[in-house]
């Protein structure tokens, strides 16, 4: 048990770090001119504590598996972030100057093009969410000793996916995950939902299995207290701290109007001198994990991937796909939102069920879950139908901004999926998908070309995305046929075809069955099958245009805007091709239910359609 003094001097080190990071936001903040002091002011204390006390982390081995993980998921308080790191000595005070500045890696809100810094947050309800992932992985496939802490901001606790991140964590268990609300009470334009009604929170939190610990978040022996109950509590726990907005500033404290706005120099200097006057640029001891050796997860063969000589749903053959790569690999962990059945990712559950996820009907929380996985060097597949993932698209986007690795899969696109109706129906996917900054989007035709790119999708680095349907398809392709991403297949051609016809998915078995029916009537025609959406071969697009006089019939299950008609036009564009004919055959009235080929038909988008565009080119 420590002594009062021992005691003693720990406080007066966590007062002497919380008011460095404090000196330390406002002038970092008012160098930039723009930024979120007061954010950071009220959370300086919850940090100090943690990094001088209970924090596990070599800032000069940020990749040691053993860390510990610091999330802010109140993003915008990245003055403070950047005082962290400034304060364990990760960081020079020349480099904290540059904060907010073109060309500084200290940006607005912070990115991992810092090494210390896991995942991009800013947007608010995100890094609880992948908290969960991260412990998650270290619960379950890693047994690792790490901890996971979240920062969170009051104000995000309005979004939803906060409280899924919170009800997983207590469904799962995770007891090596805290998270450390910072309850100062103001939003961006004013008070929040609950503003100080620490009762309202920890009701809520205790619903979803969460232990609460309802502290002053300015009493340092209290943080300090809660940090250690939470490091050795048997459930996940909450601290929920009562705090107040600009902390240590008279002028700031608790004023609504502050938000978001540095201080100006004049009042920086008053503010600084009211924390006790500049400070000397002091780094302060962390304490490092101890030594942990991550059990292997190096690939135990080759993949054997299933070949196909009868019809199969490109669902189905990615399922079986998964299951060969969990089989090869113990680095693949697989996540889906409770239709596994449908997207055939219960395949891999029945071979690897250690490494496969229930993440239920929380599209947000099982995208923000994956990204947390790769973080800790997991290969994370996550599926759910195509329209379900527009629910998480801004958790896609700051994927991207996270420079995450992480494979989605899309199952029942387009008007083919049948009787289920529009709301089923994924027809904005692909342009979501493609917006997406370093996406690939992969969108294949038969069972043996679908299992060929989700082997493929395993090493792919950024966000790819498979677009896989419902219906039974037949075999195009044999099994030792090869499909590089990046690449399209010349499926039927000769130097004498008068246009080309581009489809991928469930529309190139309609373009072929029109490649059919124009030949009997000595019409010849290209047919492309672009498997990869993005990148787009347009080298082989531009050929096409060459041999065929510019005449394109593009064919897709999707809405007009943002699919394969856009990704062709784009690409011949780039690629000097001025004369064009076109026909574009697309989605566009709202469809119902019915059979999918009376769906496809109504569409425009069956056999007797293409056969009609073909012709009127001509």
């Amino acid at each position: 048990m420590a002594t009062a003094a021992q005691t003693g001097t720990k406080i007066d080190l966590y007062r002497e770090l919380a008011r460095q990071l404090r000196i330390d936001s406002i002038r970092c903040s008012t160098a930039a001119g723009s930024g979120h002091p007061t954010s950071s002011l009220s959370a300086a204390d919850l940090m100090a504590v943690l990094l001088a006390g209970h924090l596990r982390y070599d800032f000069a081995h940020p990749d040691d598996p053993a860390n510990d993980h610091l999330i802010f998921s109140k993003g915008h308080a990245s003055p403070l972030v950047y005082a962290v790191f400034k304060a364990a000595g990760a960081i020079s005070d020349d480099e904290l100057m540059t904060f907010r500045k073109f060309g500084s890696k200290l940006e607005g809100h912070p990115t991992p093009v810092l090494p210390w810094v896991d995942v991009a947050t800013g947007s608010l309800g995100q890094g609880l969410p992948i908290g969960v992932g991260i412990a998650l992985a270290g619960k379950r496939p890693l047994d690792a000793p790490y901890r996971v802490w979240v920062l969170v901001g009051d104000s995000e606790t309005a979004e939803g996916s906060i409280w899924e991140a919170f009800d997983h964590a207590g469904h799962e268990g995770l007891s090596n995950l805290t998270a450390i609300l910072d309850v100062n009470r103001l939003g961006q334009r004013g008070p929040t939902e609950l503003e100080w009604d620490m009762g309202a929170y920890a009701a809520r939190v205790r619903a979803f299995g969460i232990d609460p610990i309802v502290i002053d978040g300015h009493d340092l022996a209290e943080i300090d207290d809660a940090y250690a109950r939470a490091r050795s509590a048997e459930r996940p726990t909450a601290v929920l701290a009562r705090t107040i907005k600009g902390k240590g500033v008279s002028f700031l404290e608790n004023k609504e109007g502050w938000h978001g706005k540095a201080l100006d120099p004049d009042q920086a200097k008053e503010a600084i001198a009211e924390l006790g006057g500049e400070t000397r640029s002091r780094t302060f001891p962390v304490t490092k994990p101890e030594r942990w050796e991550p059990r292997p997860l190096q690939r135990t063969g080759s993949v054997s991937l299933k070949s196909y000589s009868e019809s199969v749903a490109t669902r189905k053959a990615y399922g079986e796909a998964l299951a060969a790569l969990g089989a090869a690999r113990k680095d693949v962990v697989v996540l889906d939102a409770e239709v596994s059945n449908s997207t055939h990712a219960e395949d891999f559950k029945k071979t690897a069920a250690d490494r496969f996820f229930e993440m239920y009907i929380a599209e947000q929380q099982m995208i923000a879950a994956a990204v947390g996985m790769q973080v800790v060097g997991l290969v994370p597949f996550a599926s759910t139908f195509a329209a379900f993932f527009t629910r998480g698209y801004d958790f896609i986007r700051m994927a991207a901004v996270s420079r995450a690795d992480i494979r989605l899969a899309g199952s029942h696109a387009g008007v083919s999926i049948g009787e289920d109706g529009p709301s089923q129906m994924g027809l904005e996917d692909l342009a979501m998908m493609r917006a997406v900054h370093g996406s690939t989007v992969l969108y294949p035709c038969d069972g043996n070309q679908t299992a060929r790119l989700v082997a493929q999708m395993a090493d792919r680095k950024g966000i790819t995305y498979l677009r896989t349907t419902r219906e039974k398809t037949p075999v195009i392709y044999g099994p030792t046929e090869e499909f590089p991403i990046g690449w399209c297949k010349v499926v039927r051609g000769t130097e004498k075809d008068r246009v080309t016809i581009v489809a991928a998915g469930i529309t190139l078995h309609e373009a072929l069955k029109a490649y059919d029916v124009l030949g009997s009537q000595d019409i010849a025609v290209r047919v492309i099958d672009l498997y990869t959406v993005k990148p787009v071969d347009a080298d082989a697009l531009a050929d096409a245009a060459k041999v065929t006089g510019g005449r394109f019939v593009v064919v897709e299950d999707h809405w007009p805007e943002g699919g394969l008609g856009d990704a062709v036009l784009a690409a011949l564009a780039e690629k000097g091709i001025r004369e064009i004919r076109y026909r574009h055959l697309a989605v566009r009235k709202m469809p119902g239910s019915g059979k999918p080929a009376e769906l496809l038909d109504d569409a425009g988008l069956s056999t007797v359609h293409i056969v009609r565009a073909v012709k009127g080119l001509l």
